[in-house]
């Protein structure tokens, strides 16, 4: 199991983050929140990220700037909250916290760190990509607004995975990122809704969650 730490961005700015695993794991990851902020569903991503697979994970509380210690419930109040939140903070202030975490993990001697973020984290995880050079490899899973960004070009491998029956995300925004990033690996599943991974939710739809985790640990194994 993993625990809490306390981590400073690079306008002082002090957050809490969920560390998971050890600096002698053989990769490392930053894992981005939902909407909903650091879920015991997020924590069990990063638990089974450092106990089954050897990564060492930092997940920053992205609520933290505006609002600490915010764990929202996966329903519509919970969501109408963190949509709330998140309007709050600037987007550059987001990847103060993702590259602050990327940076704590380069301390413990990993020069290579990926980033998988889900829902908002999804998009957050794209910025990162896009915006920083922090990261050797991105992964989002159903990131909602990545393709009003998708004219930005990631400056690492980069691998999206969206539901084929996701009310919040439709096809033609899957077709945009598709034509304005051609190197950009995209899978969709069919019968999978918003937040397909999260055994917590309504929508989590177990074929397409196993498939799309294999996808992702194969594509971090290639590129960490």
């Amino acid at each position: 199991m993993g625990h809490m730490i306390s981590l400073t961005a690079s306008d002082t700015h002090h957050f809490s983050a969920y560390e998971a695993g050890t600096p002698d794991a053989k990769r490392a990851l930053v894992v981005i929140q939902e909407i909903f902020g650091l879920t015991d569903h997020i924590r069990a991503v990063c638990d089974e990220l450092a106990e089954h697979h050897g990564y060492h994970v930092i997940a920053p509380a992205l609520f933290d700037r505006a609002e600490r210690d915010t764990v929202l419930p996966y329903d519509d109040a919970g969501m109408k909250k963190g949509l709330a939140l998140k309007d709050r903070i600037a987007p550059d202030d987001l990847l103060a916290d993702v590259t602050a975490s990327a940076h704590a993990l380069n301390r413990h001697g990993h020069t290579r760190v990926g980033v998988l973020g889900f829902c908002w984290g999804g998009l957050v995880a794209w910025e990162a990509a896009t915006r920083t050079r922090d990261f050797a490899a991105a992964v989002a899973w159903y990131g909602g607004g990545i393709a009003s960004v998708s004219h930005e070009k990631p400056h690492c491998p980069t691998q999206l995975h969206f539901g084929g029956e996701d009310a919040h995300i439709p096809h033609t925004d899957i077709a945009t990122i598709r034509e304005n990033r051609p190197e950009v690996e995209i899978f969709v599943y069919d019968d999978a809704g918003h937040g397909f991974g999260c055994e917590d939710r309504p929508s989590f739809n177990k074929p397409a969650r196993d498939l799309a985790h294999a996808r992702t640990m194969a594509f971090f194994d290639r590129h960490l």
